[in-house]
């Protein structure tokens, strides 16, 4: 109800001074005319002192109000009032994007908690969550590349496909151009303003057919941006370093080997930029960054429509009226 009335705005508002002859009204009939000599002739009351007064008594005391709240009703018709119903057109410029994550088995190295994979994981969906406008799709690679879901809309399905990743289903190595491609072949056909690949990875490129410079130059030529993320601490790092028969891994400390040379030639060709994301936090600042630096555009629109609401204050204004002209003339009429 008060969310309606805030809509209520008025064509013709200085009708609404009219308003300041009601309580003027009111002081006359219930307090001015009661005190005022009328030279009538008092007479003693046959009611008993304390006694209730009569409906019809109390009914001609309060008769006037009627005729004051449908004064007041029609004011407000002549007012005017107005629903505003406002409406807003929301045009949005959309950017396509594809995650291209390693799942090469040093994903699952212990310097982040509790492995890289599960924190790319968590702070890909935390980032996916905040591009409402944007359409988003999943690749994967390791010593070969497929894409895990294309470019959609539908971020549930985004989650969901992250939340699935694990590693040791493809072949082993670090195929950084054939996940470019595949990322880059995926996104290429869009008529998105701008199309961007998320690159992350925790090596140098040891396998694939495909050299990371050249899918880099494919990139450019298609106008895709591509934005690289090198995961991992500085140092040394509990990493796989073998297969037990069972199929679990054995751990080692070793060296994070990042070829940050590479991953920084690859964002430079295509106009992006190469961050380093040492820990958890660092990740979540590095993709919060792309967050700013890749907005999207929105367009909006905002438009009013008025619907009429005079017709119902007058209708109310003329049944007060009418009420008590047909109370004043009948039930509750006085004689001189």
């Amino acid at each position: 109800m008060f969310e309606l009335l805030r809509n209520i705005e008025f064509d013709q508002p200085w009708f609404l001074l009219l308003l300041v002859l009601v309580p003027g009204m009111i002081y006359y009939l219930y307090a001015y005319r009661d005190k005022s000599p009328t030279g009538a002739l008092k007479v003693g009351s046959l009611q008993v002192k304390g006694g209730n007064k009569s409906m019809r008594v109390l009914a001609l005391r309060f008769l006037p109000l009627l005729y004051l709240a449908g004064l007041t009703f029609l004011i407000f018709a002549l007012a005017r009032p107005q629903l505003a119903l406002k409406e807003e057109e929301v045009t949005a410029e959309g950017i396509d994007i594809i995650l291209a994550l390693d799942l090469s088995s040093s994903m699952l190295a212990k310097d982040f908690q509790p492995d890289r994979l599960e924190v790319s994981k968590k702070v890909a969906s935390d980032f996916v969550d905040k591009r409402q406008d944007d359409r988003i799709g999943l690749v994967v690679f390791s010593g070969e590349s497929f894409t895990q879901c294309p470019l959609t809309s539908d971020h549930r399905i985004v989650k969901r496909f992250l939340s699935q990743l694990q590693c040791g289903f493809l072949e082993e190595g670090t195929a950084i151009g054939m996940g470019l491609a595949t990322a880059v072949n995926r996104i290429k056909d869009s008529d998105a303003k701008s199309k961007v690949v998320i690159l992350l990875t925790d090596g140098d490129n040891n396998t694939g057919y495909i050299r990371p410079l050249t899918a880099a130059e494919m990139a450019r030529e298609l106008d895709v941006t591509v934005y690289t993320i090198g995961v991992g601490s500085k140092g040394m790092a509990l990493t796989p370093q073998g297969k037990r028969s069972d199929g679990s891994y054995v751990f080692d400390y070793a060296r994070v080997m990042i070829n940050e040379e590479l991953l920084n030639q690859i964002a430079q060709i295509t106009g992006g930029r190469y961050f380093r994301a040492t820990s958890e936090e660092s990740l979540g600042m590095v993709y919060n960054e792309i967050d700013q630096l890749e907005k999207t555009e929105r367009e909006v629109t905002t438009f009013k429509r008025y619907s009429d609401e005079f017709p119902w204050f007058l209708r109310v204004g003329l049944i007060l009226f009418l009420l008590h002209m047909i109370l004043k003339l009948s039930v509750l009429r006085t004689y001189p």
